[in-house]
């Protein structure tokens, strides 16, 4: 049929709403017909365009409650019960007595002179007693009603907390008077601009309506019911714009520090290391002493390492209580299972650390020369590196081949900062060979950033007191533009391995886990990840 226009469900039922209602507000086609308000102004927009309908449009002021007005109103505004308490005072009160008064009955004293002065109710004058406030005789004879802003709020409370001022039939002086005083009340209301647009068929459409309007069914789908009745035949499916953006899906997913330490767990596997635990909870041996850091070294010192105060000492290896001790006091939501292996360790260890501290032992030093305490290295702290579960390992499998890792929690007090945080995630390293040396060692820690993506990686001579040679690792941060720290490494010297039996060079390392997510998800703050943002985490891609 030549002309014949075609129409949707919601677009024939917007239609014969117009048709038999019209002319008709835009809003109670809405509101009648439960079609979503912008499928209503599509269809309206469209047959305005052809001239089959017409939109006028109009300006009106709004008035929207406050959640709280009700209960203002009940207990009377500021201005009315001052004005009350003027008129009871025979109509005049010396200020520094109303002050008081109004401190004394919850009354602000600011808002009762802006708003009564604003309705004309209370003014100040001079008396012989100095400055006087007064009720007018406006304020007098107003009293007893409520005043126009008044009679909006009551309005618009009983119509569901909204009232067009125009519709309260108060003339341009009452909505002019209503506007001043609410104007700058949000407390009690808001008045908000609305544009209403008034829908009605013009005589091209009516006539359209009745002979070149079809309804047509549109689905996205057909079912197999449609096929078997035969509704098939009037269905047109919805064509399909792959130009259109798609909704937006959040499904399920871990936490993006959680995975980059799971796929630091996958990188290392995969390259066939072991995993290894220790306590949080850490006895000053296992965390300094047996990494030959001596007792009087900077590190040691509250100021960069928390110490426990119950309990305040751990046995040394060979001791009794070891394992129940460190593992009850590392308890709670993070608590790892630790091998008992790591707890049967042989008590000459101890001594020869002692030796080794004090006059190098067997190791070929001078050891660091004062007279070592087993008091100091019974001291428990809470881990500053991963490193202790690692020299762990060292001391329960002193012999090659071994390759050991550990991923876990450590504690430092460090001032917090875009890099550093005083708790974080560290994962330490060591190679166990006869043939180690800092080629296999850089080429090891290569291969691992590699696997996590990242390719620019460079290493600098650096100095750590229990491995020699020693570097820095450092990635490149896109983010800020600048090169990165990211842990230490090197090759443990003798007076950490001899102690503990192994004879044979040891690579190590510890990198920071959080400086890999920023690097990973592009952050230029290390807080932005323990932040509880929704709307962050939702954007964080599933894979990267």
């Amino acid at each position: 049929m030549a002309g014949e226009i075609l129409l949707n469900e919601a677009a024939y039922t917007v239609w014969q709403m117009v048709r038999d209602h019209g002319p008709i507000e835009l809003g109670e086609v809405v509101k009648l017909t439960g079609i979503d308000q912008t499928q209503v102004a599509a269809t309206a927009t469209e047959a305005g365009l052809q001239g089959l309908f017409e939109i006028a449009e109009r300006e009106r002021e709004e008035l929207v409650v406050a959640d709280g007005a009700a209960g203002l109103l009940a207990i009377g505004l500021p201005e009315r019960r001052a004005a009350e308490r003027l008129i009871a005072a025979s109509g005049e009160l010396p200020i520094a007595e109303f002050i008081a008064w109004a401190n004394a009955n919850d009354v602000a004293p600011n808002e009762a002179f802006k708003w009564g002065g604003a309705r004309g109710w209370i003014e100040r004058t001079k008396g012989d007693g100095g400055p006087q406030v007064a009720v007018s005789e406006i304020g007098r004879q107003s009293l007893n009603q409520p005043d126009d802003d008044e009679r909006a709020i009551q309005a618009a409370l009983a119509n569901g907390g909204r009232i067009f001022l125009d519709s309260m039939k108060a003339g341009a002086a009452g909505t002019a008077r209503v506007n001043s005083l609410l104007g700058k009340r949000p407390e009690l209301a808001r008045i908000k601009k609305r544009t209403e647009r008034i829908l009605a068929l013009t005589d091209q459409g009516a006539e359209a309506f009745q002979t070149r309007i079809h309804r047509v069914i549109e689905r996205n789908l057909l079912t197999p019911e449609d096929l078997e009745s035969g509704a098939w035949r009037e269905i047109k499916l919805r064509p399909y714009d792959v130009k259109l953006a798609a909704k937006d899906v959040y499904p399920a997913k871990i936490h993006p520090l959680r995975k980059i330490i799971e796929q630091t767990r996958r990188a290392f596997l995969e390259m066939g290391f072991a995993e290894v635990v220790s306590p949080m909870i850490e006895s000053a041996f296992w965390n300094f002493d047996a990494l030959f850091q001596p007792q009087d070294h900077p590190a040691r010192d509250m100021q960069d390492t928390f110490y426990m105060r119950d309990p305040a000492e751990a046995p040394l290896p060979g001791e009794k209580g070891v394992r129940n001790l460190l593992c009850e006091a590392s308890s709670g939501p993070f608590r790892q299972k630790v091998p008992d292996t790591f707890f049967d360790t042989d008590a000459k260890i101890v001594e020869q650390v002692r030796r080794t501290h004090e006059d190098g032992w067997e190791t070929g030093s001078e050891g660091w020369g004062y007279a070592w305490s087993p008091d100091v290295s019974k001291q428990v702290v809470l881990r500053t590196h991963t490193t202790a579960a690692t020299i762990r390992a060292l001391a329960a499998n002193p012999n090659p081949p071994g390759k050991f890792f550990c991923v876990g929690w450590t504690y430092r007090n460090e001032t917090i900062s875009f890099k550093h945080l005083p708790v974080f995630h560290q994962v330490d390293g060591i190679i166990i060979d006869e043939e180690a040396n800092l080629a296999s060692l850089m080429g090891t820690l290569q291969e691992f950033y590699s696997k996590m993506g990242f390719g620019r990686v460079k290493f600098k001579p650096a100095f750590y007191p229990y491995t020699e040679p020693s570097v820095d690792v450092v990635v490149y941060m896109e983010s800020r533009g600048k090169w990165l720290e990211m842990g230490g490494a090197g090759i443990f010297r003798p007076e950490v391995t001899l102690p503990l039996g192994c004879k044979f060079p040891v690579l190590a390392w510890g990198l920071g886990i959080e400086r890999l997510a920023m690097l990973r998800f592009g952050l230029s703050d290390i807080r932005e990840l323990y932040r509880p943002s929704l709307d962050a985490l939702e954007g964080v891609p599933l894979c990267r």
